[in-house]
């Protein structure tokens, strides 16, 4: 009778054991996912504002232009005909 009980508890830490193994293993890939994640979106976030600076840019020189033609526009306006 003590060898079952003693097979029993053995088999019990056993399993115990592998279960928190296990959960050790889950957590750090779960660890290691969040990592890669959080890597990831601070990549984008990079991206984004350097796409954004890049927008500002182009739109401040679209503007200047527009600006440009808008004034040769209204000179030709103001000259009386030919």
């Amino acid at each position: 009778m003590i060898e079952i009980i003693a097979a029993v508890a053995g088999a019990s830490i056993s399993v115990a054991a592998m279960g928190a193994a296990g959960f050790t293993r889950k957590s750090d890939e779960a660890r290691e996912a969040v990592v890669r994640l959080t890597m990831a979106v601070e990549h984008i976030a990079t991206q984004l504002e350097s796409l954004h600076v890049d927008m500002k840019e182009d739109r401040k020189e679209t503007y200047g232009r527009l600006s440009t033609v808008e004034q040769r526009v209204s000179k030709l306006e103001a000259r009386p005909p030919i």
